[in-house]
């Protein structure tokens, strides 16, 4: 169709053309000015149907649809952090870890045979995240019944604390006995707990005794300051003295201090293997003499232990 109109409009003008100079010189005649008016309308008209196309029904099945747009879920919703390092990191970086806490003291008395669960909260210092393609492993000692391989039970971010929990028997015949376990890579890197990557380990005593012979296993102590720094009107000395038994155990302790203010004896009766720490103020002003200072923990049963703790009140 818009080739025809092309055709039109070409000629038109040459048909108006000669219609004119067949008239010859002068004004045109009624005859040719009627011709040259038909040729103007229809030179309009062809050009109003090229610039105003007919209108069409479109096919509709012929027009493509499109699809609404969707929004992308976040990636961190859709899957877990890879267990790959860090850019800048190796396999080797992602053994580090420290152990938080644990349950059931060291030295803890157990029946022939008896079934007991030992945790150890251990927090990945890496910059790597731990799946549980990570292994926990059998490194030394006695395996106390238990498997030589687990699989880390669940995941554990960079900075996470997981528990590890292990099932384990004491051996049939009586004796102390150390299981030491650590953590392995995916690729086979073995690493344990803190700066010298030293095993976890648990320590147990077995013991057919039907009144085994409890004691205290352990005590540590500690201190700190408040302010840490400075010099207030007060400043607070606290000393902890965290006490481990093997079994239910009853004992009697007290504090000595240096200027003579101690106090009286006490009794605690631990029901079970535990720990239990015990805490002793020391407050001084700005007018106290100022120099080395001690406490001590002193437990006088079942049987005389003391345990002195040092600091200095320095007040600039």
């Amino acid at each position: 169709m818009t080739r025809s109109i092309k055709y039109l409009l070409f000629a038109i003008p040459v048909i108006t053309t000669l219609l004119i100079t067949s008239c010859g010189e002068g004004t045109p005649t009624q005859d040719a000015t009627t011709a040259i008016q038909t040729a103007v309308a229809l030179t309009v008209a062809a050009q109003n149907a090229l610039e105003v196309p007919a209108t069409e029904t479109p096919d509709t099945a012929a027009i493509p649809t499109k699809t609404p747009l969707q929004l992308l879920t976040p990636l961190a919703t859709l899957a877990s952090p890879s267990t790959t390092p860090p850019a800048n990191s190796s396999r080797a970086e992602c053994a580090s870890a420290s152990l938080t806490s644990e349950t059931i003291n060291d030295g803890t008395i157990f029946k022939p045979g008896e079934q007991f669960t030992k945790t150890w909260q251990i927090t990945n210092t890496s910059p790597c995240y731990w799946d549980t393609t990570y292994k926990i492993v059998f490194w030394d000692g006695d395996v106390l019944g238990g498997g030589y391989v687990y699989n880390l039970p669940q995941a554990a971010a960079p900075g996470q604390t997981l528990p590890i929990s292990l099932v384990l028997t004491a051996p049939t015949t009586e004796g102390t006995y150390r299981s030491e376990w650590k953590l392995q890579t995916p690729d086979n890197i073995n690493f344990g707990v803190g700066l010298y990557n030293a095993s976890f380990y648990t320590e147990i005593v077995v013991s057919s005794a039907a009144k085994p012979k409890y004691d205290i296993t352990s005590v540590t102590t500690s201190f700190t300051r408040e302010p840490s720094t400075g010099c207030p009107a007060n400043t607070t000395f606290t000393v902890y003295a965290t006490v481990a038994t093997n079994g239910p155990l009853e004992f009697t302790y007290h504090w000595d201090q240096k200027d003579g203010n101690n106090s009286s004896p006490k009794t605690y009766n631990m029901e079970s293997a535990a720990t239990k720490t015990f805490t002793r103020e020391w407050k001084f002003g700005r007018a106290n003499t100022q120099g080395s200072k001690w406490i001590t923990f002193v437990i006088t049963a079942p049987t005389q232990q003391e345990y002195k703790v040092d600091f200095e009140f320095v007040c600039p």
